[in-house]
């Protein structure tokens, strides 16, 4: 029994995803506590509730997969402590529904490495929130799903189909993911380049406000980047899938294509908005490392993954945050892996590669 702690690191549900995905894939049980501890509502949430439900679900369902709480019941809302015993990861069509905007790309996050390994290709349709502030959006997604194959132009693990958006704080949105597991195993990831830049552009999802908000953001980068207008897309979104504003940059390079992601709210101007975004885009360019901060997160159950496989990979990130460094300490508890970071550079560039010993 692998023994948790939820307010180790940054503290948040991060911690309770990577294990659930972990345990299901190694056979080994665990138990935590203080789920959350570092959240202003510490405890089970439903979007980390459904995440638990659908571990559960992948592993055979209730006969064969387990989530209780200290006193033997099954895992409800607002729990703070939990045992999870796994069952084998099963291959099949699944649908996962938050029943908030609570971010259903969690609920992903949460089973695709499970499925990944599992014998068969899979299909989920989930329903909430698909692009959320402070979880990948399906955009991100999308356009990353080559690197966690191990970069290249080779066939995407899985891919993305966007039915509906949903944005805080209606949720509502929809999407469709297909994995298909390779036959071979995973692939190491390499991804220590970014090769030339093959395009740039600008996307601004909005829907039930006003049209004029867009005009203003994408005109505020048009300003901080000189991008021409066929760069920068008006996505008027139909209004039922709104309110909701998300306006995103996209810099294609031969070896990746990074997603930079600012959200709008009632407190913040389209121009504060795009500036977010502005510095987002001005602090990786002025970096050489491929990998942003968030992807470096991402990436790392998969760098692990194929070197347990005996794929040995490494990729070089303008930095770690804190949410990554715990994400490796949890990884580490499940996999015989060892994480390798060592920093590279100086200054503004100064960055870290990331490797696995096995």
């Amino acid at each position: 029994m692998i023994e948790l702690d939820g307010a180790k690191g940054e503290g948040g549900g991060q911690i309770l995803r990577s294990a659930l995905a972990l345990s299901l894939i190694s056979g080994q049980p665990f138990q935590i506590r203080n789920i959350r501890a570092g959240r202003p509502k510490p405890g089970l949430l439903r979007q980390h509730l459904a995440c638990v439900q659908a571990a559960i679900a992948v592993g055979g369902g209730a006969a064969e997969t387990a989530a209780r709480r200290t006193d033997g019941e099954d895992a409800r809302l607002g729990d703070t402590e939990l045992q999870f015993t796994p069952g084998k990861p099963r291959a099949g069509s699944y649908e996962f529904a938050i029943g908030s905007a609570g971010s259903c790309m969690l609920v992903l996050q949460t089973v695709l490495w499970p499925l990944a390994l599992a014998q068969g290709e899979s299909t989920l349709l989930l329903r909430g929130g698909t692009h959320n502030p402070m979880a990948p959006s399906f955009s991100f997604l999308k356009h990353l799903a080559p690197c966690f194959s191990g970069g290249g132009d080779g066939p995407a693990l899985f891919e993305l189909e966007l039915r509906r958006h949903g944005f805080y704080p209606a949720g509502g949105g929809e999407g469709l993911v297909r994995i298909q597991p390779p036959p071979d195993g995973l692939a190491a990831i390499d991804l220590m380049q970014r090769g030339p830049l093959r395009r740039a552009w600008a996307e601004c999802l909005h829907a039930g406000i006003p049209r004029g908000v867009a005009t203003r953001e994408l005109g505020a980068l048009k300003t901080a980047f000189g991008w021409a207008d066929d760069q920068l897309l008006d996505r008027a979104l139909r209004a039922n899938e709104g309110p909701g504003n998300v306006l995103l940059a996209m810099l294609e390079y031969e070896h990746l294509t990074e997603v930079f992601a600012s959200y709008g709210d009632k407190g913040s101007s389209a121009e504060q908005v795009a500036s977010r975004l502005v510095h987002q885009v001005r602090g990786y360019l002025a970096h050489e490392a491929p990998v942003g901060e968030h992807l470096a997160d991402q990436l790392m159950i998969p760098l692990a993954l194929a070197a347990w496989q005996g794929r040995r990979g490494q990729y070089f990130a303008t930095g770690l945050s804190q949410h990554a460094l715990t994400n490796a300490e949890v990884i580490e508890q499940f996999l015989p892996v060892r994480f390798v970071m060592t920093p590279v550079g100086s200054g503004d560039r100064k960055g870290v590669v990331v490797s696995v010993e096995t």
